[in-house]
């Protein structure tokens, strides 16, 4: 009960947070967009001596928003997404500025998927290859995912009392047939024939893991780990052997245990790491460090640098990112809709000045139909120029439909790809109106199949098998373009199916990706193949972005209740995640080509 009136009032004061925060968005602003309307646009200045702090804190995303508003509190903190382009293009641009004495990792929380760690971990070893200056971590405690990206630093540093996290990779899952066995409630759940990895439904009901889902699991886990090791090896100098050890007898309990195991090169607190910053950086002892964020480094202007203001006449390089769950229609806030990146293909197709095209996937999937029509996109647009898919943290199921027709794929060795199944679920909740609510339903129908779909029954086998059927159909579909678009047999591709997921390595050596490297080298190949050379052509990005407040509009009620939830269970603000996935397989509709679950690395 005590949980019950928690989520109640939260609830209650979400709605009520919501409402005082429309307000003072009307009021505040009135007096605030005048400025910051006149700061767009306008370059940020970078003092000699200058150094790039990389802070991750805020949610890295594929995109970011060419926006000069940044609100930095409450609900209002999507506006300071980062995006993983900026994040590059800063990288790149730092590598070239004589202004820019080196690069400052000031790490803690890393709001990134593991995918795109690697890639800004990359870029910075590149940076640190070409340009010669160094590169500086540091934080209070470090998380695997924090040191993941840590580790590619010349030094890392950490506070004398602080945390390192090394303990390897788990992946767990709340199932929710016994608390649906108590309400009453039946998970239909009907995959293709022979899907036995497309286990998305099995949170639903099972009580555990199947062996196929601990198979697939494990696999991901080993081949994750296995690239991070490797990583953190090369640049810490040392043996994949003594990190597993660290990591399977839990070495870094302290602090100096981190310096021992040679993980962090000195304990210092921030005052003394500035120091070091100023010694390594040739910097003057008695001033204090010019700092510069990735967000306002975005806006510099460096001659000659990528970044610096491009010439109107090079040929376009079009990028579409589709970036969310796949529903049907128009794009909502993280989620890719049928129609909106189908049009933003077509666009970028039918533009004689875009010469290529690069598919930027970060999807774990969703509605098949909706991944068929940006499938037929991808196809037409094959055909009137080179299209390459560059894979994210996930490009799963529907996300590896709507890649497997392009000329070329890349992925990360960590990207998580493949899913090739489908499935559907229908509730029956008989028992829970019946039993628990006392509710009764009763009707009438003009033909037999009416009320096939209803939650209030079970399906008859009849009704079984028709679902059964369209979700053969749906996979039959998805194996036979799989196959064409990968010039592979589809017995084959259906072996390499049925709903199991896999690294980018072992997609890469099964034949579901052809390169490894992130969305640089996809946006390097796809220019290569419509035969132009290196600086001679320009980024554009697809879809159009909404402006600032058609972006605050829609993205407010979302975000305010994020809010709300963190400010209203703290800690526990992350269990509401598992609930969030049930909301969206309950709202799902038709046939579904999801990832079987979502993998989190921490």
């Amino acid at each position: 009960m005590r949980q019950f009136f928690k989520f109640m009032l939260a609830s209650m004061l979400g709605t009520l947070l919501v409402g005082i925060v429309l307000i003072i968005l009307f009021i505040g602003s009135l007096a605030a967009l005048g400025s910051a309307f006149s700061m767009e646009g306008k370059p940020t200045t970078v003092k000699d001596g200058s150094v790039l702090v990389v802070d991750l804190s805020q949610q890295v995303v594929d995109r970011g928003q060419k926006d000069a508003l940044n609100f930095e509190f409450g609900p209002f903190k999507f506006a300071s997404k980062i995006g993983l382009d900026d994040i590059l293009d800063d990288i790149e641009k730092a590598k070239k500025d004589d202004r820019i004495k080196g690069v400052f990792l000031d790490l803690g929380v890393v709001n990134a998927g593991m995918t795109t760690v690697k890639e800004i971990r990359d870029k910075l070893a590149e940076f640190k290859t070409v340009s010669g200056k160094p590169v500086l971590a540091f934080a209070d405690s470090y998380t695997q995912k924090s040191y993941f990206l840590a580790s590619v630093a010349d030094q890392v540093y950490m506070v004398p009392q602080g945390d390192l996290d090394m303990r390897g990779l788990r992946s767990e899952y709340m199932f929710f047939a016994g608390l649906f066995e108590k309400l009453g409630i039946e998970m239909q759940f009907i995959r293709g024939t022979g899907n036995q990895f497309k286990s998305f439904g099995e949170v639903y009901t099972r009580k555990d893991m199947s062996p196929a889902s601990k198979l697939q699991t494990k696999a991901l886990l080993d081949g994750i780990w296995g690239t991070y090791i490797q990583d953190v090896g090369a640049q810490r100098g040392l043996d994949t052997a003594h990190i597993n050890a660290i990591a399977a007898g839990m070495l870094v309990r302290k602090a100096t245990d981190a310096v021992e195991q040679r993980l962090v090169d000195s304990l210092l607190y921030r005052d003394q790491v500035l120091a070091t910053i100023k010694a390594q950086m040739g910097l003057d002892p008695d001033k204090e460090i010019a700092f510069l964020s990735l967000a306002k480094y975005t806006r510099a202007v460096v001659p000659g640098a990528v970044g610096a203001t491009p010439s109107w006449k090079k040929p376009k390089v079009a990028v579409v990112y589709a970036q969310g769950d796949i529903i049907d229609g128009e794009s909502a806030d993280e989620s890719i809709g049928g129609t909106t990146i189908s049009a933003a293909i077509r666009k970028a197709r039918k533009d004689t000045a875009v010469k290529a095209i690069v598919l930027r996937v970060n999807s774990p999937g969703g509605s098949a139909l909706a991944s068929d029509i940006i499938w037929r996109e991808v196809v037409l647009a094959k055909e009137a120029k080179p299209v390459v898919v560059s894979m994210g943290d996930v490009a799963a199921s529907g996300g590896y439909y709507i890649s497997c027709a392009a000329d070329k794929i890349f992925a990360e060795p960590t990207t998580i790809t493949g899913s090739i199944g489908v499935f559907g679920m229908i509730p029956n909740m008989k028992g829970f109106f019946n039993n628990k609510l006392g509710l009764t339903f009763d009707g009438v129908e003009t033909h037999k199949y009416a009320g096939m779909l209803t939650v209030n029954r079970p399906l008859t086998e009849e009704e079984k098998g028709i679902i059964q059927g369209f979700v053969d159909d749906t996979y039959s579909t998805f194996t036979k373009r799989v196959a064409e678009g990968r010039n592979l047999a589809q017995a084959r591709v259906d072996s390499i199916g049925q709903g199991r997921v896999w690294t980018g390595e072992a997609a890469r050596r099964i034949g579901l990706v052809d390169e490894m490297g992130g969305l640089e080298a996809a946006t390097a190949e796809a220019a290569s193949m419509a035969g132009l050379e290196a600086g001679g052509y320009r980024l554009v990005g697809f879809p159009e972005q909404k402006d600032f407040m058609q972006q605050l509009l829609a993205s407010l009620d979302g975000e305010a209740r994020s809010w709300v939830a963190r400010e209203a269970f703290g800690a526990d603000a992350g269990m509401l995640q598992w609930f969030q996935q049930a909301r969206k397989a309950r709202t799902a509709s038709g046939i579904q080509a999801r990832m079987p679950f979502d993998l989190q690395v921490y």
